[in-house]
Order: C-alpha cells, then sequence, then structure tokens
C-alpha cells in the first residue's frame, strides 16, 4: 500500500487540503492519506487554535471517508520534526511505502529541514506544485534525489489557511473555501472571532 502523509498547520483545514488529498488518492499517487496536523509547540506558527480543535475540523472535513485518517502524533509538548513523523509512520506500516506531501514552496528549502536530507534519501515525496513555481530549478537543486520526487499533476491552487483568516478578519465570505461542516463548526465555537 502507498500511504501518503499530509503535514501542516491547518488553521483552518480547507477545500484545498481535502482537494488534494483527493487527487492523489483518485489519480492513484497513494492509497491512504493520512492528515498531520503541526503541535502547537512549532516555533514558526503563532496564532494556531488549540490542537482539539484543528484535530475536529479535519475530522469534520474527511466525512468518514475510509482512505482518510487524522493522526495526532505531532500534538506533543515539544516540537516534532518531520523526520521524526515520517520514520514513525514507517514503523506503524512496515510493509508498505510512505509518501511524504509536499508543496513546492516547502520542497524549495527542505534541505534546511531538521534532517531534511535524510528525508530526500529515504522517502518518496509528493510534490504538490504552488502556482508560478518553477519546478526545473528544484529538480536541478535536489538531482541527487530525483528518484524519489515525483511531480504530480494535483491542481495547484492559491487558496491558503492565512488567506481565510484575513478574510475573516475583514468580515468577507468564505462559504467557498471551506467545508459546511468546517465552517459550521468555527461559527458554532467562535472560532477566529467568527461568532455569528
Amino acid at each position: 500500500m502507498k500511504i501518503g502523509v499530509f503535514g501542516g498547520s491547518f488553521n483552518p483545514p480547507h477545500k484545498m487540503h481535502h482537494n488534494i488529498a483527493l487527487q492523489l488518492l483518485n489519480k492513484n499517487y497513494v492509497d491512504k492519506i493520512i492528515y498531520v496536523p503541526t503541535g502547537s509547540k512549532y516555533m514558526y506558527k503563532d496564532n494556531l487554535l488549540s490542537d482539539k480543535n484543528r484535530l475536529d475540523m479535519l475530522k469534520l472535513m474527511i466525512n468518514n471517508d475510509k482512505r482518510c485518517i487524522v493522526s495526532d502524533y505531532e500534538l506533543k509538548n515539544r516540537v516534532v520534526y518531520t523526520y521524526e513523523t515520517l520514520n514513525y509512520f514507517k514503523k506503524c506500516y512496515p510493509k508498505d511505502t510512505i509518501y511524504f506531501v509536499c508543496g513546492t514552496d516547502n520542497l524549495s528549502y527542505i534541505d534546511k529541514w531538521e534532517k531534511g536530507i535524510e528525508i530526500l534519501e529515504n522517502y518518496k515525496i509528493l510534490v504538490i506544485r504552488r502556482e508560478a513555481e518553477d519546478i526545473s530549478s528544484l529538480l536541478k537543486k535536489y538531482k541527487k534525489y530525483q528518484d524519489n520526487i515525483i511531480i504530480t499533476d494535483v491542481t495547484p491552487s492559491t487558496l491558503s489557511s492565512t488567506l481565510i483568516r484575513e478574510k475573516i478578519n475583514n468580515n468577507e465570505e468564505i462559504s467557498d473555501y471551506l467545508d459546511e461542516s468546517v465552517l459550521k463548526y468555527i461559527k458554532e465555537n467562535h472560532l477566529y472571532d467568527l461568532s455569528n
């Protein structure tokens, strides 16, 4: 089985997060997707919602799709690095192939991550294009690891959680960007000051 590990802050999880997973599954890049929300101890993320809120929203978003699961592995009282997460799932699924789902924006500096080269050496990377990103320069940069880098044909999008939070702050409509159940959860729990 091919298992895609899809990490992120998911603050909030939105339709593009869902769409990426569905495209990877439906185009047979992977057989299962594991969503792994970043823990609140991660130093580069501020204003993260609680771990529980983000887990709850991800579970609502996947809507009982058996091909998708949500893991709380990174929700610890310390920073958990991506290489640790991938090694953990490799132990959980020793007979399967673990793929790391990664946008071109993150791939561009993955060599600077904690044991980033180890990730490039040991795992297949499913690359999701961001609009206007130059793939050829990245492939040249990581030529040594090109056998592990798979450029997917998942449709790119500029949608981001940051954009959604900005729209909320500006009292703009966001229903087009979120699954209905996630939007309802945000409103009912008064998240991001969205209370009505």
